[in-house]
C-alpha cells in the first residue's frame, strides 16, 4: 500500500517493481504487517489496476485507511492467476544486471523466492555468485528487454567498489 485516497477507506495499492497488478474483485488477502485493531485478512471491494486505488472491506474511512498505508498486500497463489509472474519471471532469466560502481554483476541464472523479497542470482561476471535482493533501493530501471540496472548495497559483492575517476 502507498497511501491512503479520499475519505471513503480507498488506498493506492502499487505492485513490486516489474511485476503486474494482480488484484481483483473479490479475492481475500492478508496486510502485512497486521495493521493495529483490526483483521488481518479482508477482500478485495474493488481495484483499478491503471492507478491502483482499491477498496477493502473493513476499511471504510480515512483513518483506516491511514492504519494500513505502508502495509504489503498477500494472496493465496489460488486466488492469483499466476500467469503474468510465471512470465515475468521467465523474461528475467538470462538478462544482465549491471551496478553503477561494480559494473556488469552477471546474468540472472535463478530467482530464489524468500519471506521477505525475492533474490536473483546472478552468475557469470567478474564477481562470480552475486545475490541481489529484489527490494526497492536495489532496483532502478527493469525495462521490458536489455540489462537491468541496479544499485547493490556495501556488502552484497564480495569485493571493494571500484574508486571513482576523478575526473567524475
Amino acid at each position: 500500500m502507498v497511501a491512503p485516497h479520499g475519505i471513503k477507506g480507498e488506498v493506492t495499492a502499487e505492485p513490486l517493481r516489474g511485476l503486474p497488478f494482480l488484484l481483483h474483485e473479490g479475492m481475500t488477502v492478508a496486510l502485512t504487517p497486521p495493521a493495529l485493531n483490526r483483521d488481518r485478512f479482508c477482500r478485495v471491494i474493488s481495484t483499478d489496476a491503471a492507478s491502483g486505488l482499491t477498496a477493502f472491506s473493513g476499511i471504510d474511512s480515512l483513518d483506516a485507511a491511514e492504519g494500513i498505508a505502508g502495509c504489503y498486500v498477500l494472496a493465496r497463489a489460488d486466488e492469483v492467476d499466476v500467469g503474468p509472474l510465471v512470465a515475468a519471471a521467465d523474461d528475467l532469466i538470462g538478462r544482465s544486471v549491471i551496478d553503477a560502481r561494480y559494473g556488469e554483476l552477471g546474468r540472472i541464472v535463478e530467482i530464489m523466492e524468500t519471506p521477505a523479497n525475492d533474490v536473483w542470482v546472478c552468475d557469470g561476471g567478474a564477481y562470480g555468485e552475486v545475490l541481489v535482493p529484489v527490494i526497492e533501493p536495489v532496483l532502478d530501471a527493469i525495462p521490458e528487454a536489455g540489462a537491468i540496472s541496479v544499485h547493490v548495497m556495501d556488502g552484497i559483492v564480495d569485493a571493494p567498489a571500484p574508486e571513482a575517476d576523478a575526473g567524475k
